[in-house]
């Protein structure tokens, strides 16, 4: 059951934004946020006063049902009329539950996307490429802008990590399942006696903070400059623009060489670093609030295995969900990944029904 005082809550600040709205004295400068949390409650309004009045609809309905002297056709009625009321009061409190969960601040925020190649060799490099094309066309088709902040290559064509800034609507709530293992089975290329290999790419996708979200003291930073080396290992800059910044606080390491000045490179690790300190803020409020249970939808960690893609079965399977789809290709162009991020929502939200107190 759901406290009838936040439900009234609910029906007493929507009736107050309206009055505000509609007032010539409005603060122009709230108006903003005030029209969307008055469009946000207009959403929600019609099922909050509905279960204002339910349970006095109930006792009425009842009375008439226990009434001695009500004939039995109305009595009928009534017991149809209940029962309706009572299915439409379970959808109702629901969707109220739902609208009332603790929402995520992070969610509206654009992301910053790690891949890296894990076990497997080469053959993990090519996947963890195969995982950031695929991310790519997802960018392309939902029309989000991607910027490359950091790449190293493998001597097979392949990633060995990639860092990416996605901007766009509601960037992080899409993506932050994607966290963790993804796992690949395939023949690779090199491959002669045709067998299947494993590998895997580990993936973290972090809200991407801004300095009002984190503020970063110099003294709290060790920076430390060398030089940019290739993949091979060979110097490929002669000056010391490379740079390896430490948050002393709490030991989080960022490195940057991919730009060719020094302080371009310091700039890029900032905004990885901020992400970084962001999200490790936010996990440790998070396990301080659920250490008492765990969530099977997963804990973001990368080194949680979620998904996994079988390329000779043409399948690809979401472990958190138990999840199958037997269209890897068109996964693999972008095409379907939705499905995954509607069903990996729905479990997230029963999972916090379950657990609202």
């Amino acid at each position: 059951m759901i406290p009838l005082e936040k439900v009234k809550d609910i029906i007493k600040r929507h009736a107050k934004l309206e009055t505000d709205l509609s007032s010539v004295d409005v603060d122009k400068n709230k108006l903003p946020e005030m029209s969307k949390e008055y469009s946000d409650l207009n959403n929600i309004i019609s099922e909050a006063k509905f279960y204002n009045t339910f349970s006095n609809e109930k006792k009425e309905l009842e009375k008439i049902i226990n009434d001695t002297s009500s004939d039995n056709e109305m009595k009928d009625l009534a017991k149809l009329e209940l029962s309706e009321l009572i299915k439409k009061s379970d959808r109702v409190e629901k969707t109220l539950k739902l609208f009332l969960l603790p929402k995520d601040e992070a969610d509206k925020k654009n992301a910053i996307i790690e891949i890296r190649a894990g076990t497997g060799g080469l053959e993990a490099s090519l996947f963890a490429s195969d995982l950031f094309k695929m991310y790519e066309k997802i960018c392309n088709k939902k029309k989000w802008q991607l910027e490359m902040i950091s790449i190293s290559k493998s001597d097979a064509g392949g990633l060995k990590e990639v860092i990416a800034s996605i901007k766009g609507n509601n960037i992080y709530s899409t993506l932050k399942y994607e966290s963790g293992v993804h796992r690949v089975q395939r023949v690779p290329d090199t491959e002669t006696q045709g067998r299947v290999h494993t590998s895997a790419a580990t993936v973290a996708v972090l809200p991407e903070a801004e300095e009002i979200d984190v503020k970063i003291e110099e003294k709290d930073l060790r920076v430390d400059v060398f030089r940019s080396s290739g993949p091979g290992g060979q110097s490929v800059n002669t000056t010391d623009s490379a740079v390896r910044i430490t948050h002393l606080p709490t030991g989080i390491v960022v490195s940057q060489q991919d730009e060719k000045s020094q302080i371009r490179n310091k700039e890029k690790g900032l905004k990885i670093l901020r992400s970084r300190i962001y999200e490790f803020e936010r996990k440790k409020k998070e396990d301080e609030r659920s250490k008492d249970r765990k969530n099977k939808i997963g804990t973001g960690d990368r080194s949680e295995r979620i998904r996994t893609y079988n390329f000779p079965q043409g399948r690809v399977t979401d472990h958190r969900i138990n999840m199958t789809l037997h269209k890897l290709e068109e996964f693999m162009e972008g095409e379907i990944f939705d499905d995954f991020v509607e069903n990996l929502n729905l479990q997230a939200q029963e999972e916090k029904l379950i657990n609202l107190s």
